[in-house]
């Protein structure tokens, strides 16, 4: 199979999808890899480290989509991509289809093969290759809310840990999954008093035993997301529905109730928002005021830690991609169960329930079209 790797054109995306290891072993495995020059410079990999691995580089995107049977990527195609993709080429990347209707519609009509990283399922209903990019927006989501608590990004002026004789921030996070997990590992680590709301009580369960006492775990519901999002200094927008349109938990007219320089990170605006003033924003121009709080959108933060995310992503998507190489998508679909619940998109058909719900469209079971 021919696989190829074109550099991200998405604004302020600095990730590359495959590692020169990964396509040395794509190669060992009997395929060509092509890969666009400079793909990997927002990740500290040159060029000539593809070429030693066995890689071919091309100029231009157009080539590389041109040529390739199965395309790898980080984001979702852009528009210019979109058009450059034919039938039944597969495209092997994060897609987040229920966040845009634009995207899904073009993924139809071009009738590729749209297997998305974040709907993969493991056979005990992990998310293989969503949680190392959760992992790192769960920790980056304090990480900058830290930053825009100061007082000059336009925040309180709060240290998230506080000082001895200076009460902490409050960190209020609305999740208990990967990456609510990580941000109260962080936000706790730097001393904030953290509270964590969830739906599912064995999961608060774990938590409280395996978090440090300065985080409080609490059942999830109307009233508990009413006043603790009044009471917090920064909270974290943690929930995940896989494959669907994030639930809308915090309104309007609670974010009113908020503190003036409080700061929202919502890392579910990939999948449209759990708080309903959020909108997507970019590591260039990363957040905006609403009512005294500042909102953080940015769509895609592990990009803005280039080196770390690629590894961690490739670390885990370079067997899928080998497997899907090896068999075709098909026998890889029939043989693996992550495999099968990534494909949302086949034939012009939208083969996830999710999406399909998102957008009231068709859904087609994937054991009809591939009976």
């Amino acid at each position: 199979m021919i696989i190829g790797v074109p550099k991200e054109i998405k604004k302020d995306e600095y990730r590359v999808a495959l590692l020169p290891v990964g396509a040395e072993t794509l190669r060992k495995g009997g395929h060509r890899v092509i890969v666009q020059k400079g793909a990997g410079i927002g990740s500290g990999i040159p060029d000539a480290e593809y070429r030693d691995a066995g890689a071919a580089m091309v100029a231009s995107a157009k080539e590389i989509f041109r040529r390739s049977e199965m395309i790898i990527k980080v984001k979702e195609p852009q528009p210019s991509e979109i058009r450059m993709i034919r039938r039944d080429q597969i495209i092997f990347t994060y897609f987040h289809f229920a966040s845009s209707r634009s995207l899904t519609e073009g993924m139809i009509r071009n009738g590729a093969v749209s297997i998305a990283y974040e709907t993969m399922e493991g056979d005990d209903g992990s998310l293989p290759l969503l949680t190392p990019m959760s992992e790192v927006a769960g920790r980056m989501a304090v990480q900058e809310g830290a930053k825009y608590l100061e007082r000059p990004m336009e925040g309180q002026g709060i240290l998230l840990g506080g000082v001895p004789g200076v009460h902490p921030a409050m960190v209020v996070i609305l999740g208990g999954g990967v990456v609510g997990t990580n941000a109260a590992k962080m936000a706790a680590g730097l001393g904030a008093n953290v509270t964590i709301l969830d739906i599912d009580l064995d999961r608060l369960r774990y938590l409280s035993d395996v978090l440090p006492p300065n985080v409080t775990c609490l059942m999830s519901n109307p009233e508990n997301i009413r006043k603790f999002v009044a009471e917090a200094d920064l909270l974290v927008g943690a929930v995940l529905i896989s494959g669907a349109k994030a639930p809308r938990l915090v309104t309007r007219s609670m974010v009113k109730t908020m503190k003036k320089g409080a700061v929202i990170v919502d890392v579910a605006v990939d999948q449209g928002g759990c708080i309903e003033t959020i909108r997507p924003t970019t590591h260039s121009n990363p957040t905006y005021t609403i009512n005294g709080v500042v909102h953080y959108g940015v769509a895609n933060m592990p990009g803005a830690v280039s080196r770390t995310s690629t590894y961690a992503l490739t670390n885990a998507t370079l067997p899928y991609a080998v497997m899907i190489a090896k068999k075709g998508y098909v026998r890889a679909a029939q043989e693996n169960n992550a495999v099968w619940t990534g494909i949302n998109i086949l034939k012009g058909k939208v083969t996830h329930p999710a999406v399909a719900k998102a957008f009231k469209m068709r859904y087609t079971p994937l054991e009809e079209l591939l009976s």
